[in-house]
């Protein structure tokens, strides 16, 4: 193999393999602020759902409240593993790199050493212009002396990249400890993790013990609770298709049944809605969700399976509710013996804001990003501020999360 290919092969090959670290590294980034997140959200649920005396809770709020933070801490474990799998196979990978970079380095200073003693040997200009002075003709002469020119740059580029090689193992060899580091420190924090997730599924244990002894009280609390909630469901769709066939019959459209025909207005804010998927802000200004969205099946009773249209947000006593965009309030529906509710228009989609005990707005308003329209109501039987918020597409109700921007 000829020293220039030799040498483009080592530079190719240190181009791949720092690509590769980067990628990793990216990845890893990713993870980390992931993980942050959760840490953060494991904050607010300590901060917002057990900070009360367990007494001024109800058993049923209790066993909610521990789920919640078990689904989070299990989060958290999921996501620490994800980065220690991913540092080893970093550290193998760089451990490799290490193993033939000092290969490589070897090459070059062998093949460098060399070059100089050949340089050495012919060092003199004499030799260099009898070497030109040899050649056969004009032509043979500038080859040679384009092989001189040559020879000598290839000199320098080794010399280069032998400072390179040995740069790139200097940033390897610390990032490895590094890398080594922070594996051994995240192991440690999920060791804790674990330990303190074993307790809250003991805690959960004693907490769903204490409630079989007196099950048909609970269960009929919980189908009651259903029960409201599938008649909350249904007004809540009644509203919205009559906001939407009032809208299409002042448009001058009938026919399109659950489906907004957009005026250029309502068209422009539906579009600028949809363009800040993941970026709206929360309708509270802290929370948590402690209630997902979709089906879910009873903690108590498994014989009992709710979907659940909402997300549901622990927030502060007294806290206010704001609007997650501009819109126009299409609704408000107060159900008997329950809270009021609000239905926000931004064009085709509706935002819609459950249990609250204030209102601040009414029918036909106009709305503007974060303006406070209500305040949440706290239950003081069990012990909870909680909002429930959705959000829709025409008359289909969308999981509300992924809208949200990241606390």
């Amino acid at each position: 193999m000829s020293k220039t290919r030799l040498y483009t092969i080592l530079v190719i090959g240190l181009l791949l393999s720092t690509s590769t670290l980067f990628a990793q590294s990216d990845k890893q980034k990713k993870l980390e602020l992931q993980r942050q997140q959760v840490l953060k959200e494991m904050k607010q649920i300590n901060a917002l759902l057990f900070t009360k005396k367990k007494e001024e809770k109800s058993v049923i709020t209790l066993i909610e409240d521990i789920n919640a933070k078990v689904n989070v801490r299990k989060n958290l474990i999921r996501i620490t593993n994800e980065q220690a799998n991913l540092l080893t196979r970093e550290i193998n990978t760089n451990q490799k790199e290490i193993t033939s970079l000092r290969t490589q380095l070897q090459e070059l200073k062998d093949d460098y050493a060399a070059m100089v003693v050949k340089s050495y040997k012919s060092k003199s200009e004499q030799s260099k212009v009898m070497f030109l002075l040899s050649s056969d003709n004009f032509q043979q002469a500038y080859k040679r002396l384009q092989y001189i020119r040559q020879y000598r740059e290839y000199q320098k580029e080794q010399g280069e990249a032998i400072k390179t090689k040995t740069k790139e193992l200097q940033v390897l060899n610390i990032q490895l400890s590094k890398q080594k580091e922070d594996k051994q420190k995240l192991i440690e924090e999920n060791r804790i993790a674990k330990r303190e997730l074993e307790g809250e599924l003991k805690q959960r244990e004693v907490l769903m013990a204490s409630i079989k002894t007196d099950m048909g009280k609970f269960a009929s609390q919980i189908k009651k609770k259903k029960q409201e909630a599938d008649q909350l469901d249904k007004e809540i769709n009644r509203l919205i298709r009559e906001t939407i066939a009032a809208a299409n019959k002042k448009s001058g459209t009938t026919s399109s049944k659950g489906k907004y025909v957009e005026t250029p207005e309502a068209k422009k804010l539906s579009s600028n809605f949809e363009s800040n998927r993941g970026k709206l802000g929360w309708p509270v200004s802290r929370g948590v969700i402690k209630g997902k969205f979709g089906k879910r099946r009873s903690l108590t009773d498994n014989a009992i399976t709710q979907n659940y249209k909402s997300i549901y947000i622990a927030t502060d006593t007294n806290s206010d509710v704001k609007s997650v965009f501009n819109g126009v309030v299409t609704a408000i529906h107060v159900m008997k013996r329950g809270n009021p509710t609000i239905l926000i228009s931004h064009g085709s989609y509706f935002s819609v804001y459950i249990n609250l005990s204030e209102v601040h707005v009414k029918k036909g308003d106009k709305i503007t990003t974060g303006q406070v329209i209500g305040k949440v109501f706290s239950n003081k039987a069990t012990g909870e501020t909680l909002l429930g918020f959705r959000i829709y597409k025409n008359d289909q109700v969308l999981d509300p999360e992924p809208w949200l921007a990241k606390f």
